[in-house]
């Protein structure tokens, strides 16, 4: 399983890249492998402004669909349209062709309450 030294992550298993003030997200390698093949990415919040928690989108494998979650609060500036046609990239490539939303953060200060990597391997390996 991949956890990247360099992103942040939630416990509802999404990432954070932080570039300046603005941020990618998108869901762990961990994540993408307990959903299995994704299908399906709908994502309609660009523009939107959400709080840390809130819904940004959902995800549909084939057994399932689930939510995704705001790491942090911020405005959705782009959604991954690469998605459309290629969910997959979330399954081969969750940390890079995989994103799912670049946002403006609201708060960086938010950050503080998201793990780091050794603390993400913590809540997943068992």
């Amino acid at each position: 399983m991949n956890i990247p030294d360099n992103l942040k992550y939630s416990k509802d298993h999404e990432w954070v890249r932080v570039e300046g003030d603005t941020a990618y997200v998108g869901i762990t390698d961990f994540a993408q492998g307990e959903l299995g093949d994704i299908v399906f990415v709908e994502i309609e919040t660009e523009g939107d402004t959400l709080d840390a928690h809130d819904v940004f989108g959902s995800v549909e494998a084939v057994k399932t669909v689930s939510d995704l979650f705001m790491p942090v609060g911020g405005t959705v500036l782009e959604v991954n349209s690469n998605l459309n046609d290629n969910p997959e990239l979330v399954n081969s490539d969750p940390y890079g062709e995989g994103w799912m939303v670049k946002i403006k953060i609201t708060d960086a200060a938010e950050l503080d309450t998201l793990m780091d990597a050794a603390g993400y391997r913590d809540l997943v390996v068992v």
